[in-house]
């Protein structure tokens, strides 16, 4: 049996979290990504890796997050913003969300 939360390719998770986070050196910077993880547990593991703590501000449990981060770009004029990182205010992007949340499948797990 297939793990639902299993790659298909290089950014498709068939089933995950998108989430949003703030970082505690940048106010006015939020970071929009997706991973097949828990989001307090990659936000752990991104704060390690780097300066500074990351901290989730909302994650969205769906199938195909990934492609939930993309239409947030799109919103957002993601050309405008550096990979997943965006200035934005995080109850801005937390309402996209729960707006785009309307139109994807979304799964209990």
């Amino acid at each position: 049996m297939m793990d639902l939360k299993q790659v298909k390719g290089t950014d498709e998770v068939l089933t995950g979290n998108v989430y949003v986070m703030t970082h505690s050196f940048f106010s006015d910077v939020i970071r929009i990504g997706c991973t097949p993880d828990d989001t307090e547990e990659y936000a752990q593991i991104l704060s390690s890796r780097s300066p500074g703590e990351y901290t989730v501000f909302f994650s969205l449990t769906c199938i195909e997050p990934c492609k939930t981060q993309q239409k947030i770009r799109e919103y957002l004029k993601a050309d405008e913003y550096i990979n997943e990182f965006y200035r934005v205010s995080p109850n801005i992007a937390k309402n996209l969300l729960k707006q785009e949340a309307l139109r994807i499948p979304t799964r209990d797990m």
